[in-house]
């Protein structure tokens, strides 16, 4: 085919590629939608890992979900990989951008395997794919990104529709995690994988406090088993007894208290976005990375970008004390929290969720 030339798609048989993060994948939901609404009889499969296969359980949009356990790679890799041969997939869209992917995408034997421009790919991904969307570069927000392949697709783009579709007894179970709540709560996020945008304990005991204080919000603690150490501090700083669900829900359940949340507010954490998808409103805090990236989609306003020279670095760790995250002052939290909530004590305005 020409550069020149517009590839006509008719699929029959369609594989996404996309393992993690959680973030990552939150984004990418949308695209599965408009997949389906553009292709209805078409057979969509997602290829994923167990970290984030819980955001695609559900998805009326997804027929199958092939899973690769990677911690036990040496069991799962050989079933995982028979399975994606045995697709007979015609079209792939690897929305990765990394050599495992584009291998992934290259051994289902695919026809059109669409990737990221050779700009926008690591790890020599583009040299598995035979078809690729153009360059953007880092500075559009990666959701963006990811529609760019609905674009390159002809696909219709609107409504973006996430499908988070929980089951009668994961509603229950959010029931019983927020039975000591009996009015409008607020959701917190604690922890996040880099350790360089993590947030203090002190400064979320003082915004729980505020919710409470100033709105009558009780607070809802949300993080994994690993992030139940830094948890237990902020339960001891605050005055507000906030709830503590941190490493008690899973990851769906937690899908369902954050819709219920009036309003939520944390770092750059995979939670952050699917609170945006909700519609829940988000207040992200910042600092290692950039919300001109990865911010929560639709909230631009509520982010508060923390400041240091080397604002953002990217790095995984900080050994600087993270004082990018420490210059965002309770002050500048609770400004965002009155642009959502309003100025009347007490008095919380309902959100789209």
């Amino acid at each position: 085919m020409r550069a020149d030339q517009t590839p006509r798609f008719d699929p029959k048989k369609i594989l996404i590629v996309l393992h993690g993060s959680i973030g990552d994948v939150t984004r990418a939901l949308p695209l599965a939608a408009m997949l389906r609404r553009a292709f209805p009889r078409a057979f969509l499969a997602w290829s994923i890992e167990p970290a984030c296969f819980p955001l695609l359980q559900g998805n009326s949009a997804i027929d199958e979900i092939i899973l690769l356990d990677r911690r036990r790679w040496w069991k799962s890799a050989g079933p995982f990989l028979a399975r994606v041969r045995a697709g007979n997939f015609d079209l792939v869209l690897d929305l990765q951008r990394l050599f495992k992917s584009g291998f992934i995408g290259w051994w289902s034997g695919a026809a059109q395997r669409v990737g990221f421009h050779r700009k926008d790919s690591k790890e020599f991904n583009w040299i598995f794919n035979n078809l690729r969307i153009p360059a953007y570069g880092e500075e559009i927000p990666k959701i963006e990104h990811y529609l760019k392949f609905a674009d390159y697709l002809g696909l219709d783009r609107s409504p973006l529709e996430w499908h988070f579709n929980l089951t009668a007894d994961e509603q229950a179970s959010i029931r019983d995690h927020l039975s000591k709540i009996t009015g409008p709560f607020a959701a917190l996020f604690v922890g996040t994988r880099w350790q360089s945008k993590q947030w203090f304990p002190r400064q979320m005991s003082e915004c729980a406090d505020q919710l409470w204080g100033d709105y009558g919000l009780r607070v809802v603690l949300l993080g994994s088993k690993d992030d139940q150490p830094l948890d237990r501090e902020v339960v001891t700083l605050s005055q507000s007894k906030p709830v503590d669900l941190v490493g008690r829900t899973t990851l769906r359940e937690a899908i369902g208290v954050i819709q219920r949340a009036r309003i939520a507010v944390g770092p750059d954490t995979g939670l952050m976005h699917i609170a945006a998808a909700l519609g829940t409103p988000v207040i992200s805090l910042w600092g290692a990375t950039s919300p001109q990236r990865t911010g929560p989609y639709g909230y631009a306003e509520l982010v508060l970008q923390g400041k240091a020279p080397c604002v953002p670095c990217q790095r995984r760790t900080c050994s600087i004390g993270r004082v990018c995250l420490q210059s965002i002052t309770t002050e500048q939290i609770g400004a965002k929290i009155r642009n959502v909530l309003g100025g009347e004590k007490g008095a919380p305005v309902p959100h789209a969720g």
